[in-house]
């Protein structure tokens, strides 16, 4: 557009400008001879051959009005020019159509308009030049666009299967178009994908072979136990305890490499979802769940993969918060996304502490007696981001925590 511009004005101070001036000089030479040989009198004996040879006239106010003068529009560009090439202030008025006129009230006598006809001049003279610039800025600007559409789709895409490696799945490769930069860029992102693939597969081999090398000497201890004398229950006990401990942990294991990627999702209601579990939990004596859910839109979720946030959750804010705890939902329209809270009344966290809770195997709830793995909210965390969440975690100002998530929409 500024390149347009910069053509414009050049092509109308070089070219159109100097156009104008010329013609501005010879109609204030025509004028100037005009009277210098009182041709302008009507009782010149020249007067008439002068008007019918050149087609120049001369009108009143009145007659001029009559003749067109009141459609003439005002040009100050030549009325300048020609305003100082006649040494006084000069009228110059156009009137365009068949019959091209200049409109003159000269300075020798301004009683008078002088009509002169410019042969071969029409008004669309420059049009066609407003046209041409025209049609190149609006080329110019759809090539650009064109252009950018083209630079912007790969991008767009790569924007897209980033945002699914983040949720831990993994698109196909990225075709390599565009740019030599961008098929770099989508190049070395292709291969990062595919070796993040590798790497999450690996982990989840190596983490279920492990698992199931573990089972196997754990049965044997469990098969051993039960051979124990009767007066020695209590060690078999223990023993149990340890074991189940242990297939908890482990199954946590798998949980965690497995990232709950193979349930398909569902159009469902979030509210329903909170109501089963709450409806199918046994709650403990003393225990109660208080609820404020606003209506809320049906969205694509994995049932069990919320369900198992919602249970983790719950399962936190009794074991470490307090017996009675609320729940809430409400829906962000800003973001479009669905709000739920499960808010307990105990001591709540340490804001320092807060940031490190979803990291694996890290146990940033010591205050509140903190056992297991470490694992629960890393995997809650890792299943709401599978789904464009985010998880949300803060203490309440009257006490207790708030360990919330989001889950976004769609209209």
């Amino acid at each position: 557009m500024i390149n347009q511009i910069v053509t414009y004005y050049s092509v109308v101070t070089y070219f159109i400008a100097p156009n104008y001036k010329q013609i501005s000089q010879l109609v204030a030479t025509q004028v100037d001879q005009i009277f210098v040989q009182g041709l302008h009198h009507s009782d010149n004996p020249q007067n008439k051959d002068f008007t019918a040879k050149t087609g120049i006239r001369f009108h009143t106010e009145e007659s001029a009005m009559h003749a067109g003068l009141r459609d003439a529009t005002h040009y100050p560009f030549m009325s300048r020019n020609i305003s100082k090439s006649l040494d006084g202030p000069t009228d110059v008025r156009l009137t365009g159509g068949a019959n091209y006129l200049i409109w003159i009230r000269p300075p020798q006598d301004r009683s008078i308009w002088i009509s002169i006809p410019m042969q071969g001049v029409d008004e669309l003279d420059v049009s066609p030049l407003t046209i041409y610039l025209v049609v190149i800025s609006v080329l110019s600007v759809l090539g650009g666009w064109l252009f950018v559409r083209r630079l912007n789709r790969p991008l767009r895409a790569l924007q897209r299967a980033a945002k699914k490696v983040g949720k831990g799945q993994f698109p196909d490769p990225l075709p390599l178009e565009g740019s030599s930069e961008m098929v770099s860029v989508t190049n070395a992102f292709n291969k990062m994908s595919q070796g993040i693939h590798q790497l999450e597969s690996d982990r989840a081999l190596m983490t279920a072979g492990i698992s199931h090398d573990l089972r196997t000497p754990l049965t044997r201890i469990r098969l051993a136990s039960e051979m124990l004398p009767d007066d020695q229950d209590w060690v078999k006990d223990g023993i149990e305890h340890d074991i189940d401990d242990m297939n908890a942990i482990i199954d946590q294991f798998i949980d965690y490499a497995r990232q709950d990627q193979q349930e398909a999702t569902e159009n469902v209601d979030l509210n329903t979802l909170i109501k089963e579990l709450i409806n199918g939990r046994i709650l403990e004596p003393g225990h109660s769940i208080e609820t404020a859910l606003d209506p809320l839109p049906n969205a694509k979720l994995r049932v069990v993969g919320i369900k198992r946030v919602l249970d983790n959750l719950i399962e936190n804010a009794f074991r470490y918060g307090s017996e009675n705890i609320f729940i809430s939902t409400r829906v962000d329209h800003k973001n479009k996304a669905l709000v739920c809270n499960v808010r307990d009344y105990g001591k709540g966290i340490p804001e320092a502490q807060l940031p490190a809770l979803f990291a694996p195997f890290t146990q940033g709830d010591k205050a509140r007696g903190s056992v297991g793995s470490g694992l629960g909210l890393a995997i809650t965390k890792r299943i709401v981001e599978s789904h464009g969440g985010q998880m949300l975690f803060s203490n309440h100002s009257s006490g207790g925590l708030i360990a919330g998530f989001t889950l976004p929409y769609s209209d």
